[in-house]
């Protein structure tokens, strides 16, 4: 782990009364075969109202919602192959679940209200069980509410270790994070407002790493570090520069990628994304280099400084192999696949986007855009105060109940193509439960790793297409995680059977 501030990892076996045992043994089995799985783990959560301190003393705690007491909550580790059970808790005085992003779970652990689960009402319990198929870098959030639990703190890291990892000199994991907080340095309590649920979301004015604003990290020359890297913000993007160091990106979402250098040097993460990254530390003993956040133009800041200690660990950085190891993942046939189309819509000026797109495709008059600016803001300023804000394929979700018809029934064990457009003028990091895919095109050119990822960033006017093998049958989410995005209607449920 980081020197930042970080929860302890949870390894204490919880569940010891044979009535655990035997709820345990009526949840469905995962995929992998009993022989593969070499331990349970055994983790207990209790979701509950907290402390947290963003700043060192003598700055105050501020009000969270926690995970064990802590925000982000504990980090999990386990080894590839390993079973997990989880027993959460609700302290909360409503209703929660955990969703586990990312993870190829079976469907009734997918922590989905009211489509794969009862939410846990206060007071109660529930245990997730599942298997630990992929190996890579994951995380835990709430699927109730998100954009308030979340946006309080309920997120955490789950490490599921390769067998024959990468040799590294340290394995760090830094949960990113993002606050919305007043002039008195409380929680903004304006969680779901329109004006956020409208444009790109809640993005606060604190970033933290392992829930702490940060300074400095120290390292030494020649050291080689596996960063681990979780955007677990509401709606915040990350375009992080680390000056001078190339890092080389080995894994995303978890997924293992052609190590490369990523475009311009910057990793970019939308919300939910992850990045494994080989980091070495190439500068001088007692030097600073800061990593700046340039997502948001003529709003740069520096994120945190790499501190370089005294004293080299050595003289250069080390030549070892950076490849992960593949995961039992199917290679989708795209020859054979179906193609299905998605369009995203809606949203503060996605007329006008919409409306300028068809007239580039020919679609639309010249001058058509300016002709109908007006009555288009006052439709927009209409949609600001009444009825859902976002939608796919013309249809708006329902986050609170989250029951809502497939919108798409996608065979099971065949290869499937999901081409996605974005008619908004916002960015939209899209995710997919239950499966990772791999991005094969954007804008109609091919990837250059056609990469393995479960959320992708979609940016305005942009076509993004996906594909995989649809094996993990049941009722899937798939929604932008912009949480107020969601909340706002740009979700839908595909089907698998």
């Amino acid at each position: 782990m980081s020197r930042f501030y970080s929860p302890a990892l949870t390894r204490r076996a919880f569940l010891t009364s044979a009535a655990a045992g035997a709820v345990g043994a009526m949840l469905p089995v995962s995929r992998q075969s009993p022989a593969i799985a070499a331990a349970v783990r055994e983790i207990q959560l209790r979701v509950a109202p907290g402390r947290a301190r963003l700043l060192p003393e003598p700055s105050s705690e501020i009000s969270a919602w926690c995970y064990n007491g802590t925000a982000p909550g504990p980090e999990i580790r386990v080894r590839q192959g390993d079973r997990l059970r989880v027993e959460v808790e609700n302290g909360l005085a409503e209703e929660t679940t955990v969703h586990w992003h990312g993870v190829r779970v079976p469907h009734t652990m997918d922590g989905v209200p009211h489509l794969t689960q009862k939410p846990i009402g206060a007071g109660e319990r529930f245990v997730y069980e599942f298997d630990a198929v992929d190996a890579g870098t994951f995380w835990y959030h709430p699927h109730q509410r998100s954009f308030e639990q979340a946006g309080r703190g309920l997120y955490g890291p789950l490490i599921i270790e390769e067998r024959e990892p990468v040799r590294v000199d340290r394995d760090v994991t830094w949960v990113l994070g993002d606050w919305r907080l007043t002039k008195s340095g409380a929680v903004s309590e304006d969680f779901g407002n329109m004006h956020d649920i409208h444009h790109n979301g809640r993005v606060g004015n604190t970033v933290t790493i392992n829930g702490r604003v940060p300074d400095t990290f120290a390292v030494r020359k020649g050291e080689r570090i596996r960063l681990r890297l979780i955007n677990a913000a509401n709606a915040r993007i990350f375009s992080l520069d680390v000056a001078g160091h190339g890092p080389v990106v080995i894994a995303l979402d978890g997924q293992p990628v052609t190590p490369h250098m990523p475009d311009g040097g910057r990793v970019v993460l939308g919300p939910a994304m992850r990045a494994d990254l080989i980091v070495d530390m190439t500068g001088e003993p007692g030097s600073r280099v800061s990593i700046i956040d340039r997502f948001y133009e003529g709003l740069e800041y520096r994120l945190v400084d790499l501190a370089y200690g005294d004293t080299p660990l050595r003289g250069r950085a080390p030549d070892w192999p950076m490849a992960l190891p593949t995961n039992p993942l199917p290679e989708p046939d795209l020859k054979n696949a179906s193609r299905n189309e998605i369009v995203f819509n809606g949203g503060m000026m996605g007329e006008i986007v919409a409306q300028d797109m068809g007239e580039s495709m020919g679609q639309g008059a010249p001058g058509g855009m300016m002709r109908d600016m007006n009555p288009m803001m006052g439709g927009m300023m209409r949609m600001m105060n009444s009825g859902p804000a976002w939608f796919i394929n013309g249809v708006a979700a329902d986050e609170a109940s989250h029951d809502m018809k497939p919108m798409l029934t996608l065979r099971r064990n065949k290869s499937h193509v999901i081409a996605m457009t974005n008619v908004t003028a916002w960015h939209h990091p899209i995710h997919l439960h239950g499966h990772s895919f791999r991005v094969i095109s954007r804008n109609g050119q091919p990837t250059r790793h056609r990469e393995w990822q479960d959320t992708v960033l979609v940016s305005p006017r942009e076509k993004v297409e996906i594909a995989f093998v649809a094996d993990n049958p049941g009722d899937w989410m798939f929604h932008c995680h912009v949480l107020e995005h969601q909340a706002g209607g740009m979700m839908a449920v595909f089907r698998v059977a």
